[in-house]
Protein backbone atom coordinates (compact mmCIF):
# COMPACT_ATOMS: atom_id res chain seq x y z
CA UNK A 1 0.00 0.00 0.00
CA UNK A 2 3.08 2.30 0.89
CA UNK A 3 4.99 1.46 -2.34
CA UNK A 4 1.95 2.51 -4.10
CA UNK A 5 1.62 5.72 -2.80
CA UNK A 6 5.62 6.58 -2.94
CA UNK A 7 6.06 5.82 -6.42
CA UNK A 8 3.98 8.64 -8.27
CA UNK A 9 5.97 11.00 -5.84
CA UNK A 10 8.84 9.16 -6.76
CA UNK A 11 8.14 9.74 -10.61
CA UNK A 12 7.20 13.33 -9.85
CA UNK A 13 10.34 13.86 -8.33
CA UNK A 14 12.30 12.58 -11.09
CA UNK A 15 10.30 14.65 -13.88
CA UNK A 16 10.61 17.30 -11.72
CA UNK A 17 14.47 17.17 -11.50
CA UNK A 18 15.02 16.23 -15.64
CA UNK A 19 12.68 19.16 -15.83
CA UNK A 20 15.09 21.24 -13.57
CA UNK A 21 17.89 20.38 -15.44
CA UNK A 22 16.67 21.12 -18.76
CA UNK A 23 15.61 24.70 -17.96
CA UNK A 24 19.17 24.71 -15.89
CA UNK A 25 20.89 23.68 -19.41
CA UNK A 26 19.05 26.44 -21.37
CA UNK A 27 19.65 29.29 -19.04
CA UNK A 28 23.42 28.11 -19.17
CA UNK A 29 23.38 27.87 -22.30
CA UNK A 30 21.68 31.25 -23.51
CA UNK A 31 24.74 32.70 -20.61
CA UNK A 32 21.76 33.34 -18.81
CA UNK A 33 24.06 32.39 -15.23
CA UNK A 34 26.69 34.48 -16.96
CA UNK A 35 27.15 37.86 -15.11
CA UNK A 36 27.31 40.71 -17.62
CA UNK A 37 28.27 44.40 -17.80
CA UNK A 38 25.98 46.46 -19.96
CA UNK A 39 27.68 48.78 -22.73
CA UNK A 40 25.55 50.75 -25.32
CA UNK A 41 26.53 51.49 -29.02
CA UNK A 42 25.03 54.21 -30.87
CA UNK A 43 24.65 53.50 -34.92
CA UNK A 44 23.10 55.10 -37.71
CA UNK A 45 21.51 51.69 -38.32
CA UNK A 46 21.88 48.22 -37.22
CA UNK A 47 21.22 46.36 -39.68
CA UNK A 48 18.56 43.96 -41.63
CA UNK A 49 20.05 40.98 -39.67
CA UNK A 50 21.38 42.58 -36.33
CA UNK A 51 19.26 40.80 -33.48
CA UNK A 52 19.59 40.01 -29.99
CA UNK A 53 21.83 37.41 -28.88
CA UNK A 54 23.99 38.41 -31.77
CA UNK A 55 27.89 37.76 -30.94
CA UNK A 56 29.98 41.08 -30.00
CA UNK A 57 33.89 40.17 -30.73
CA UNK A 58 37.70 41.44 -30.28
CA UNK A 59 40.05 40.14 -32.58
CA UNK A 60 37.72 37.27 -34.10
CA UNK A 61 36.82 36.06 -30.25
CA UNK A 62 33.59 36.61 -28.60
CA UNK A 63 33.41 38.94 -25.57
CA UNK A 64 29.82 39.46 -25.09
CA UNK A 65 26.65 39.40 -26.64
CA UNK A 66 23.63 41.66 -28.19
CA UNK A 67 21.05 41.94 -25.52
CA UNK A 68 18.27 44.31 -26.87
CA UNK A 69 18.19 46.73 -29.50
CA UNK A 70 16.21 50.07 -29.31
CA UNK A 71 15.31 52.83 -32.10
CA UNK A 72 16.19 57.06 -30.61
CA UNK A 73 14.09 59.32 -31.77
CA UNK A 74 16.64 60.50 -34.00
CA UNK A 75 16.36 57.54 -36.45
CA UNK A 76 19.71 56.03 -34.38
CA UNK A 77 19.61 52.65 -33.20
CA UNK A 78 20.51 51.94 -29.61
CA UNK A 79 22.33 48.69 -29.16
CA UNK A 80 22.54 47.40 -26.07
CA UNK A 81 25.26 45.22 -25.43
CA UNK A 82 26.42 42.43 -22.64
CA UNK A 83 29.88 42.45 -22.19
CA UNK A 84 31.92 39.31 -20.48
CA UNK A 85 33.39 41.15 -17.16
CA UNK A 86 36.41 38.56 -17.42
CA UNK A 87 37.28 40.26 -20.93
CA UNK A 88 36.59 43.66 -19.80
CA UNK A 89 39.94 44.44 -18.84
CA UNK A 90 41.36 43.80 -22.65
CA UNK A 91 39.24 46.46 -23.97
CA UNK A 92 40.25 49.90 -24.22
CA UNK A 93 37.50 52.88 -23.18
CA UNK A 94 38.23 54.72 -26.70
CA UNK A 95 37.82 51.52 -28.54
CA UNK A 96 35.98 51.53 -32.14
CA UNK A 97 32.82 49.56 -33.53
CA UNK A 98 31.88 47.89 -36.57
CA UNK A 99 28.34 46.47 -37.26
CA UNK A 100 29.79 43.51 -39.53
CA UNK A 101 28.42 40.56 -41.30
CA UNK A 102 30.26 37.33 -42.12
CA UNK A 103 28.84 36.69 -45.64
CA UNK A 104 26.59 39.52 -47.60
CA UNK A 105 23.19 37.52 -46.49
CA UNK A 106 24.86 36.20 -43.09
CA UNK A 107 23.64 37.80 -39.54
CA UNK A 108 25.56 40.96 -38.67
CA UNK A 109 27.46 41.13 -35.47
CA UNK A 110 29.26 43.84 -33.32
CA UNK A 111 33.22 44.35 -34.18
CA UNK A 112 35.06 46.04 -31.47
CA UNK A 113 37.88 47.31 -33.52
CA UNK A 114 41.08 48.49 -31.32
CA UNK A 115 42.28 52.14 -31.93
CA UNK A 116 45.77 52.91 -33.56
CA UNK A 117 46.37 54.86 -29.85
CA UNK A 118 44.46 52.55 -26.99
CA UNK A 119 43.69 54.46 -23.68
CA UNK A 120 45.17 53.24 -20.41
CA UNK A 121 41.22 53.22 -19.13
CA UNK A 122 39.45 49.88 -19.52
CA UNK A 123 35.89 49.61 -20.84
CA UNK A 124 33.52 50.59 -17.98
CA UNK A 125 29.99 49.41 -16.99
CA UNK A 126 27.49 51.92 -19.19
CA UNK A 127 29.75 53.25 -21.28
CA UNK A 128 28.16 54.78 -24.56
CA UNK A 129 30.34 53.76 -27.98
CA UNK A 130 29.81 55.65 -31.25
CA UNK A 131 29.76 53.18 -34.39
CA UNK A 132 29.71 54.77 -37.81
CA UNK A 133 30.32 52.11 -40.17
CA UNK A 134 27.55 49.48 -41.06
CA UNK A 135 27.86 46.41 -43.68
CA UNK A 136 25.92 47.43 -46.47
CA UNK A 137 23.29 44.60 -46.88
CA UNK A 138 22.43 43.25 -50.48
CA UNK A 139 19.27 44.55 -50.44
CA UNK A 140 20.65 48.12 -49.83
CA UNK A 141 22.69 47.12 -53.15
CA UNK A 142 19.44 45.92 -55.48
CA UNK A 143 18.02 49.36 -54.29
CA UNK A 144 20.83 51.40 -55.46
CA UNK A 145 21.52 49.53 -58.18
CA UNK A 146 17.61 49.50 -59.38
CA UNK A 147 17.68 53.65 -58.74
CA UNK A 148 20.58 54.19 -61.07
CA UNK A 149 19.07 51.40 -63.56
CA UNK A 150 16.02 53.60 -63.69
CA UNK A 151 17.91 56.70 -64.65
CA UNK A 152 19.00 54.95 -67.69
CA UNK A 153 16.98 54.71 -71.09
CA UNK A 154 17.13 51.56 -72.68
CA UNK A 155 17.87 52.78 -76.05
CA UNK A 156 20.52 55.08 -75.69
CA UNK A 157 22.48 51.93 -73.33
CA UNK A 158 21.55 49.49 -76.14
CA UNK A 159 23.39 52.19 -78.85
CA UNK A 160 26.23 53.20 -76.05
CA UNK A 161 26.69 49.01 -75.67
CA UNK A 162 26.83 49.13 -79.43
CA UNK A 163 29.08 51.66 -80.04
CA UNK A 164 31.26 49.91 -77.23
CA UNK A 165 30.87 46.66 -78.85
CA UNK A 166 31.96 48.13 -82.48
CA UNK A 167 34.95 50.26 -80.90
CA UNK A 168 36.29 46.94 -79.17
CA UNK A 169 35.47 44.38 -82.14
CA UNK A 170 39.16 42.97 -83.53
CA UNK A 171 41.10 45.11 -80.75
CA UNK A 172 40.82 42.28 -78.60
CA UNK A 173 44.49 41.49 -78.18
CA UNK A 174 45.42 45.54 -78.28
CA UNK A 175 43.22 45.94 -75.38
CA UNK A 176 45.02 43.05 -73.65
CA UNK A 177 48.29 44.33 -74.05
CA UNK A 178 46.83 47.82 -72.90
CA UNK A 179 45.75 46.03 -69.59
CA UNK A 180 49.07 43.89 -69.03
CA UNK A 181 51.05 47.82 -69.01
CA UNK A 182 48.26 49.49 -67.15
CA UNK A 183 48.90 46.48 -64.24
CA UNK A 184 52.38 46.48 -64.74
CA UNK A 185 52.46 50.20 -63.75
CA UNK A 186 49.79 50.00 -60.94
CA UNK A 187 52.45 47.37 -59.68
CA UNK A 188 55.68 49.87 -59.93
CA UNK A 189 52.92 52.49 -58.17
CA UNK A 190 51.75 50.68 -55.22
CA UNK A 191 55.24 50.43 -53.41
CA UNK A 192 54.68 54.94 -53.46
CA UNK A 193 51.14 54.52 -52.60
CA UNK A 194 52.45 55.51 -49.11
CA UNK A 195 53.46 58.46 -50.27
CA UNK A 196 51.04 58.88 -52.94
CA UNK A 197 48.78 59.08 -49.60
CA UNK A 198 50.84 61.82 -47.80
CA UNK A 199 50.94 63.67 -50.75
CA UNK A 200 47.59 63.66 -51.02
CA UNK A 201 47.01 64.49 -47.38
CA UNK A 202 48.77 67.81 -47.62
CA UNK A 203 47.57 68.84 -50.82
CA UNK A 204 44.84 70.75 -49.26
CA UNK A 205 47.21 73.05 -47.40
CA UNK A 206 49.10 73.70 -50.61
CA UNK A 207 46.18 74.30 -52.44
CA UNK A 208 44.76 76.67 -49.40
CA UNK A 209 48.50 78.29 -49.57
CA UNK A 210 47.88 78.89 -53.34
CA UNK A 211 44.03 79.89 -52.81
CA UNK A 212 45.65 82.60 -50.36
CA UNK A 213 48.18 84.11 -52.80
CA UNK A 214 45.49 83.90 -55.91
CA UNK A 215 45.06 87.47 -56.30
CA UNK A 216 49.19 88.43 -55.75
CA UNK A 217 49.64 85.31 -58.41
CA UNK A 218 46.72 87.32 -60.64
CA UNK A 219 48.43 90.71 -60.31
CA UNK A 220 51.85 89.18 -61.95
CA UNK A 221 50.17 87.91 -64.68
CA UNK A 222 48.24 90.79 -65.23
CA UNK A 223 51.78 92.69 -65.39
CA UNK A 224 53.48 90.14 -67.18
CA UNK A 225 50.36 90.58 -69.72
CA UNK A 226 50.94 94.62 -69.81
CA UNK A 227 54.58 94.01 -70.01
CA UNK A 228 54.29 91.92 -72.94
CA UNK A 229 51.75 94.16 -74.47
CA UNK A 230 55.01 96.72 -74.15
CA UNK A 231 57.53 94.63 -75.73
CA UNK A 232 55.02 93.84 -78.55
CA UNK A 233 54.48 97.93 -78.69
CA UNK A 234 58.19 99.17 -78.92
CA UNK A 235 58.77 95.46 -80.91
CA UNK A 236 60.60 98.14 -83.39
CA UNK A 237 62.64 99.85 -81.11
CA UNK A 238 64.29 96.60 -79.43
CA UNK A 239 64.44 95.21 -83.15
CA UNK A 240 66.93 98.58 -83.44
CA UNK A 241 68.58 97.72 -80.10
CA UNK A 242 69.58 94.24 -81.10
CA UNK A 243 70.64 95.63 -84.16
CA UNK A 244 72.85 97.81 -82.52
CA UNK A 245 73.83 95.12 -80.22
CA UNK A 246 74.95 93.55 -82.90
CA UNK A 247 77.01 95.83 -84.55
CA UNK A 248 78.56 96.68 -80.82
CA UNK A 249 79.48 93.33 -80.95
CA UNK A 250 81.70 92.62 -84.04
CA UNK A 251 83.02 95.89 -83.39
CA UNK A 252 84.03 94.42 -80.02
CA UNK A 253 85.22 91.01 -81.64
CA UNK A 254 87.52 92.75 -84.13
CA UNK A 255 89.24 94.94 -81.70
CA UNK A 256 89.80 91.84 -79.17
CA UNK A 257 90.53 89.66 -82.04
CA UNK A 258 93.59 92.37 -83.27
CA UNK A 259 94.42 92.76 -79.61
CA UNK A 260 94.11 89.34 -78.45
CA UNK A 261 98.10 88.94 -78.22
CA UNK A 262 98.41 92.56 -76.37
CA UNK A 263 95.78 91.99 -74.10
CA UNK A 264 97.02 88.27 -72.83
CA UNK A 265 100.46 90.18 -72.05
CA UNK A 266 98.57 92.78 -70.10
CA UNK A 267 96.90 89.80 -67.78
CA UNK A 268 100.03 88.03 -67.08
CA UNK A 269 101.84 91.57 -66.28
CA UNK A 270 98.67 91.78 -64.10
CA UNK A 271 99.09 88.50 -62.15
CA UNK A 272 101.69 89.55 -59.64
CA UNK A 273 99.85 92.52 -59.19
CA UNK A 274 96.53 91.04 -58.47
CA UNK A 275 98.57 88.44 -56.22
CA UNK A 276 100.30 90.73 -54.21
CA UNK A 277 96.51 92.66 -53.52
CA UNK A 278 95.04 89.23 -53.35
CA UNK A 279 97.84 88.61 -50.50
CA UNK A 280 97.30 92.06 -48.86
CA UNK A 281 93.37 92.19 -49.02
CA UNK A 282 92.59 92.31 -45.57
CA UNK A 283 94.89 95.03 -45.21
CA UNK A 284 94.03 97.10 -48.18
CA UNK A 285 90.08 96.74 -46.73
CA UNK A 286 90.87 97.84 -43.67
CA UNK A 287 93.08 100.87 -45.12
CA UNK A 288 89.63 102.24 -46.93
CA UNK A 289 87.43 101.33 -44.58
CA UNK A 290 89.27 104.22 -41.86
CA UNK A 291 89.26 106.34 -45.11
CA UNK A 292 86.04 106.05 -45.33
CA UNK A 293 84.84 108.79 -42.72
CA UNK A 294 86.56 110.73 -44.30
CA UNK A 295 84.71 110.96 -46.98
CA UNK A 296 81.39 110.34 -45.48
CA UNK A 297 81.75 112.70 -43.11
CA UNK A 298 80.83 116.76 -42.72
CA UNK A 299 83.05 118.88 -44.94
CA UNK A 300 85.54 121.16 -42.56
CA UNK A 301 84.76 124.60 -41.86
CA UNK A 302 88.08 125.76 -43.49
CA UNK A 303 89.15 123.50 -46.73
CA UNK A 304 92.44 121.34 -46.19
CA UNK A 305 93.60 119.32 -44.16
CA UNK A 306 93.69 119.60 -40.00
CA UNK A 307 96.74 118.38 -38.92
CA UNK A 308 98.16 118.53 -34.82
CA UNK A 309 101.90 119.62 -35.51
CA UNK A 310 105.20 119.55 -33.25
CA UNK A 311 109.31 119.88 -33.85
CA UNK A 312 110.60 116.73 -33.31
CA UNK A 313 114.76 115.85 -32.70
CA UNK A 314 116.28 114.81 -35.64
CA UNK A 315 116.95 111.26 -36.79
CA UNK A 316 120.55 109.92 -37.03
CA UNK A 317 122.50 111.01 -40.08
CA UNK A 318 122.92 108.24 -42.77
CA UNK A 319 125.49 106.33 -42.59
CA UNK A 320 127.26 103.72 -45.02
CA UNK A 321 127.13 100.89 -45.70
CA UNK A 322 125.03 100.23 -42.35
CA UNK A 323 122.31 102.10 -43.65
CA UNK A 324 121.55 100.54 -46.71
CA UNK A 325 117.88 99.83 -47.66
CA UNK A 326 117.20 96.50 -46.35
CA UNK A 327 113.36 94.80 -46.81
CA UNK A 328 113.36 92.02 -43.93
CA UNK A 329 109.74 92.96 -42.70
CA UNK A 330 107.45 90.12 -42.11
CA UNK A 331 103.97 88.88 -40.78
CA UNK A 332 101.90 89.31 -43.60
CA UNK A 333 98.70 91.67 -43.92
CA UNK A 334 97.74 93.49 -40.91
CA UNK A 335 94.41 95.32 -39.54
CA UNK A 336 95.31 97.98 -36.03
CA UNK A 337 91.41 97.69 -35.53
CA UNK A 338 90.11 100.11 -38.45
CA UNK A 339 87.59 101.19 -39.62
CA UNK A 340 86.30 101.08 -35.81
CA UNK A 341 88.98 102.01 -33.53
CA UNK A 342 87.93 102.17 -29.59
CA UNK A 343 87.89 104.79 -27.71
CA UNK A 344 91.00 105.22 -26.02
CA UNK A 345 92.24 102.15 -27.48
CA UNK A 346 95.71 102.86 -28.73
CA UNK A 347 97.03 100.23 -31.63
CA UNK A 348 100.22 98.27 -31.08
CA UNK A 349 103.50 99.96 -32.58
CA UNK A 350 104.70 97.38 -35.55
CA UNK A 351 108.30 96.95 -35.05
CA UNK A 352 110.26 95.28 -38.23
CA UNK A 353 113.53 94.95 -39.23
CA UNK A 354 114.37 97.71 -41.79
CA UNK A 355 117.79 98.95 -40.37
CA UNK A 356 115.55 102.14 -38.78
CA UNK A 357 116.61 101.74 -35.32
CA UNK A 358 117.25 104.81 -33.42
CA UNK A 359 118.70 104.31 -30.27
CA UNK A 360 121.35 101.27 -31.96
CA UNK A 361 123.93 104.45 -31.29
CA UNK A 362 122.96 105.15 -27.71
CA UNK A 363 122.32 108.85 -28.73
CA UNK A 364 119.95 109.88 -25.76
CA UNK A 365 119.11 113.56 -27.73
CA UNK A 366 118.13 116.59 -25.65
CA UNK A 367 117.40 116.02 -21.49
CA UNK A 368 114.97 118.05 -20.28
CA UNK A 369 114.72 118.18 -16.11
CA UNK A 370 117.67 116.29 -15.88
CA UNK A 371 120.08 116.09 -12.28
CA UNK A 372 122.31 118.50 -13.98
CA UNK A 373 119.77 121.03 -14.77
CA UNK A 374 118.57 121.28 -11.67
CA UNK A 375 121.11 122.05 -9.73
CA UNK A 376 122.42 124.53 -12.58
CA UNK A 377 119.10 126.40 -11.77
CA UNK A 378 118.73 126.04 -8.48
CA UNK A 379 122.30 125.23 -7.18
CA UNK A 380 122.72 121.87 -4.58
CA UNK A 381 119.71 120.76 -2.82
CA UNK A 382 119.52 118.38 0.67
CA UNK A 383 118.36 115.34 0.62
CA UNK A 384 117.81 112.48 -1.93
CA UNK A 385 117.17 113.29 -5.41
CA UNK A 386 113.84 114.72 -6.27
CA UNK A 387 113.39 114.25 -10.01
CA UNK A 388 110.18 115.73 -11.42
CA UNK A 389 108.47 114.30 -14.69
CA UNK A 390 110.66 115.03 -16.79
CA UNK A 391 111.21 114.52 -21.00
CA UNK A 392 114.11 112.29 -21.97
CA UNK A 393 116.33 109.87 -20.11
CA UNK A 394 117.08 110.42 -16.74
CA UNK A 395 119.62 112.51 -15.21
Amino acid sequence: MWNNAVRPLLGLATVGVIGAIVAATVVLFEGGAIESVPVTVLSPRAGLVMNPDAKVKLHGAQVGKVSSIDNLPDGRAAIHLAINPSWLHLIPANTGVDIESTTVFGSKFVQLIPPPDPSPQSLKAGQILDSEHVTVEIDTVFEQLVSVLSQIEPAKLNETLGALAQAFSGRGDKLGHTLADLDTLLTKIDPSLTSLSHELSVAPQVLNAYADVAPDLVKTIQNATRLSDTVVDRQRDLDTALISAIALADIGNDVLAGNAQAFTAVLHLLVPTTNLTNKYNQAITCALGGLKPLATGPPLPVPGVLLLDSFLLGTERYRYPQNLPKVAATGGPQCMGLPDVGFGHRPPYLVTDIDANQAQYGNQGILLNSNRLKQWLFGPIDGPPRNTPQIGMPG
